[in-house]
């Protein structure tokens, strides 16, 4: 079931903050003076790293935000950020690290779910919470067969705040085919988790709603010259394409489209939401769309500080996609540390009993936060399932439609 609203245009926004860290671990069992790190992980530079930023510095925030409010007595909250470079290695690696500071209570990120499934193994062995603010790979909370039907949780420690591919993926098609109309899709992906992913449920989904995929077809991350995939779209006369992956491949793909003369629009999910991609393809961009996760953050009145004060604080990325969901992950922790300390008589468990605390206690979130409820199911998914569809519109991204996709 499809519910969609018409909502104002926007601009998609910025968003940015620096790691702080702290090797001396908690001090449990006291009122004051104790210091806890949440960890950020996501690529914070090189590919992806305007939306990576944008994870980082919405954690941030948050992090000031309780600190200035002190949200838990006795509780001051850094920042711990390590860059992933958007490699799963890397970030398999980041993740152990953050195991291994005794002062790290919990992690927000990573960005890519091809670097989360590097990651879940090693939070869960030392049973702490990760929550995600932007991956959406179904099977990182429901298993790999959950298309069949069959969903099973294999980590209780990882949650997420941004919905999944399996809505934002039928979600797009619909919007393709029922309202602009495209009949002839031809899709794409980067071969990565999450683009493979997504482009999988575009295709079934437009295909089941009425549409026909013209053509398929697979690129490397990195690469730069798609002349050979631009004729395969031109021969096969779609009328849209879709990308499922990030805006570093696409960005160029829709230049070198419009360049030979094929005027269709590319349609991509939230790894292509970023100023970036139009920043790169210039006015070849104009008519693009993208989904992403929730609602325009500038329009949420409950955002509007958090908005300021990236703007004040002048960070780099771009908060647009991520920046709100990091926000919301990072006080889902911080809340859950304050949950714990006021179960426990005012103390603090020490070492390894807060963290698995902190896990049991994310779970139990139930607030209102800057992009929504937040709140998790049996599956460690967000509840807010809300989605927005964004066009380039005079070089900008302006969002166009908004509603929740139930399939």
């Amino acid at each position: 079931m499809l519910i969609l609203t018409t909502v104002l245009t926007t601009g998609a926004l910025t968003l940015t903050a620096c790691g702080s860290r702290d090797e001396g671990g908690a001090k449990g069992g006291d009122s004051g003076g104790t210091t806890l790190t949440i960890g950020v992980d996501a690529p914070l530079s090189g590919e992806n790293s305007t939306t990576g930023l944008g994870i980082q510095y919405g954690a941030q925030i948050a992090i000031d935000d309780a600190n200035k409010k002190k949200t838990v007595d006795g509780v001051t909250f850094k920042l711990k950020a390590l860059d992933d470079k958007a490699q799963p290695a890397t970030g398999q690696q980041n993740a152990t690290a953050l195991v291994g500071d005794k002062s790290v209570v919990g992690a927000v990120g990573p960005l890519n779910s091809g670097v989360a499934q590097s990651m879940q193994q090693v939070f869960s062995s030392a049973n702490m919470v990760q929550i995600s603010p932007s991956n959406t790979d179904p099977s990182l909370t429901q298993g790999k067969d959950w298309q069949g039907g069959t969903k099973k949780r294999a980590y209780k420690t990882y949650f997420r705040t941004a919905t999944t591919d399996a809505l934002q993926g039928g979600f797009a098609a619909d919007y393709a085919y029922n309202t602009l109309k495209k009949k002839k899709a031809f899709v794409v992906d980067d071969k990565q988790t999450y683009g493979a992913g997504l482009a999988k449920i575009f295709k079934e989904q437009f295909v089941k709603a009425g549409g026909k995929a013209v053509g398929t077809d697979h690129i490397n991350t990195g690469d730069k010259d798609f002349a050979s995939l631009v004729s395969r779209i031109k021969a096969a006369k779609a009328d849209i394409v879709y990308y499922g992956g990030q805006y570093d491949e696409s960005q160029l793909i829709t230049k070198q489209l419009k360049e030979a003369g094929v005027k269709i629009p590319l349609f991509g999910g939230d790894g292509m939401f970023a100023t970036t991609y139009i920043e790169t393809a210039g006015k070849a961009a104009e008519g693009d769309l993208s989904t992403s996760v929730g609602v325009p953050v500038d329009t949420l009145p409950a955002a509007k500080t958090f908005v300021e004060t990236y703007k004040a604080k002048g960070y780099k990325g771009d908060y647009g996609a991520y920046g709100g969901y990091s926000y919301d992950a990072t006080t889902a922790i911080i809340n859950a540390v304050k949950a714990v300390k006021e179960a426990n008589g005012g103390k603090l468990p020490s070492g390894d009993e807060l963290r698995s605390k902190v896990v049991d206690a994310v779970q139990k979130s139930n607030f209102d936060g800057i992009t929504g409820k937040v709140a998790f199911d049996e599956f460690g998914d967000t509840t807010n399932k809300q989605l927005t569809v964004y066009q380039v519109e005079k070089g900008a991204w302006k969002a166009v439609k908004t509603g929740t996709y139930e399939g």
